[in-house]
């Protein structure tokens, strides 16, 4: 398959793009070029997505089999590049988030949970939700049944730049007694970046599209045998201390958030890890092992080094302050 993925650097970009050469397809990206070099089996051309021209450009006349699409910004750049290849791709696949729902997501909710407002052509970041509705309207709007809406859950993996697992393996790698959020049995819902990659080729090349709930299985995963997973593949000898979300809540402690098991106004969500994924995994999706994600991951971690933590993301280190810590620990 003869496959243009815009951008391919960073997370599930780089995931799509090593997924679609071991698959034996050819791969071209389009970014700016200035974060990592070019993947080693891939063509690489050189623009910013801001720039129309600079894109237009730099993608000539040439044609695709599918397109894959991780811009997680303003819609109009969306916009921009799908309307560019409305005519010269067969398929568009735009990772999209399960954000674009609206709040608060009901119970056990599937692809037709009711949806946030967005504009195609707004150039408003600042909205996440808002930002990855409107880029998914942008691509119905040019590619229509051709368009793929991979609503993704939490995504970790190899790569993996908002600094979740990264970050929880470097605490636990410090040993000692590790302060936690509990319950212990919270169900947690992922997909490692490559599944979803996988899945995502596997659909463009049968032409499938429509909106999907891109993540595990309900019930598979929990906060504890994640991190205790996670403690055992780096072989630590952390004590995980489980602290219930209301102390934590009392602390202004943040510990949670990052999974989505917690936030400010709400120390216990519903709708988080609960999602029905039926239709995506009736259409093909299916996923690896814990055990093999954190692996892999840490093996990253210990190859590469830390990644650099996201300018729309805040940085992991605020999400513990270690006095708090230990005084929570104290009492618990």
């Amino acid at each position: 398959m003869k496959l243009l993925v815009l951008d391919g650097t960073h997370h599930v970009g780089r995931a799509v793009v090593e997924t679609a050469l071991d698959r034996g397809d050819e791969v071209t990206t389009l970014n700016r070029g200035i974060s990592r070099p070019p993947t080693p089996g891939t063509r690489s051309l050189l623009a910013d997505r801001t720039d129309p021209l600079a894109v237009r450009t730099a993608l000539a006349d040439e044609e695709w089999d599918a397109v894959i699409d991780t811009w997680a910004w303003a819609p109009r750049m969306v916009q921009d590049s799908a309307r560019l290849l409305a005519d010269r791709a067969r398929h568009y696949g735009y990772v999209s988030s399960r954000g674009v729902h609206r709040w608060p997501w009901p119970a056990c909710a599937n692809e037709h949970a009711p949806l946030v407002d967005g504009d195609p052509s707004s150039e408003d970041s600042a909205d996440y939700a808002a930002a990855k509705r409107g880029g998914e309207l942008a691509v119905i709007e040019a590619f229509g049944e051709r368009a793929l809406l991979a609503r993704a859950g939490m995504i970790l993996g190899p790569y993996e730049d908002v600094g979740r697992i990264p970050w929880w393996m470097r605490r636990l790698e410090r040993g000692g007694r590790v302060l936690a959020p509990g319950p212990a049995d919270t169900p947690l819902q992922y997909i490692d970046a490559r599944d979803m990659a996988a899945w995502m080729l596997s659909a463009a090349e049968q032409g499938i599209g429509g909106a999907f709930t891109v993540t595990g299985r309900p019930g598979a995963v929990t906060i504890g045998k994640l991190l205790e997973t996670a403690r055992e593949v780096i072989g630590s000898d952390a004590e995980l201390v489980w602290a219930p979300a209301e102390a934590l809540a009392a602390d202004n402690l943040p510990l949670g958030m990052e999974f989505g098991i917690c936030f400010p106004h709400d120390p216990t969500p519903t709708g988080m890890h609960d999602a029905d994924v039926t239709a995506a995994f009736n259409a093909g999706l299916t996923c690896r092992p814990l055990r093999d994600t954190l692996a892999d991951t840490w093996a990253w971690l210990q190859t590469e080094g830390d990644p650099v933590p996201r300018p729309d993301a805040p940085s992991p280190d605020t999400w513990l302050d270690p006095a708090t810590e230990q005084r929570l620990l104290d009492r618990l």
